[in-house]
């Protein structure tokens, strides 16, 4: 099994020129687990995404990007926000897992996605990739069945409004803003 790692401090992305990080470990009644805070100070050319009529900008100059690693969940969540401080988009990732290499955080990506707009709107993505990983023998049976119980779980929880790391973006935000350090 050969999972992508995604790192909080996101090296190697060509497309930003600049940035800052900050990053901490979190243990409150609400949130268990690391948190990273990258704020993008320039890039070589905006980053927008569409979905159905929807275009939106998740990575321009100013734009930060909060993630949450908790601890023992399939989940990470990254909360953009625009220049203006704004959320832009809410973005589940489901994962195997979390875990911390070399003092950075990282999810181990099992390619469901959820995002949630501002406007409330929820969108899944990339069902069909994790039918194509299953297939190829990527990741097991069980593994599948694991991040679909996750989504499913996830999901419900959105709709019903009690995602509780969607409220707590904007307080982490604040905080890690206090620790950032230039790349």
């Amino acid at each position: 099994m050969m999972l992508k790692r995604r790192y909080g401090n996101r090296p190697g992305w060509k497309r930003i020129i600049d940035k800052d990080y900050a990053q901490s470990y979190m243990e409150t009644v609400e949130f268990k687990g690391y948190v990273s805070l990258l704020k993008i100070n320039n890039v070589t050319e905006p980053l927008n995404v569409q979905y159905k009529d929807k275009k939106v900008c998740i990575v321009d100059d100013g734009y930060i990007w909060l993630q949450h690693f908790p601890t023992d969940v399939h989940h990470s969540l990254t909360t953009m926000f625009n220049s203006k401080g704004e959320v832009v988009q809410w973005y589940v990732d489901i994962c195997y897992r979390n875990g911390i290499e070399n003092d950075v955080p990282f999810m181990e990506d099992l390619y469901l996605d959820i995002v949630v707009l501002p406007d409330g709107e929820i969108i899944q993505l990339d069902g069909d990739e994790l039918e194509e990983a299953l297939i190829k023998g990527k990741i097991s049976e069980s593994l599948y069945k694991m991040a679909w119980a996750e989504n499913e779980r996830l999901f419900d929880l959105i709709k019903r409004g009690a995602f509780q790391l969607l409220e707590l973006a904007e307080i982490h935000k604040d905080q890690l803003l206090r620790n950032i350090r230039r790349f």
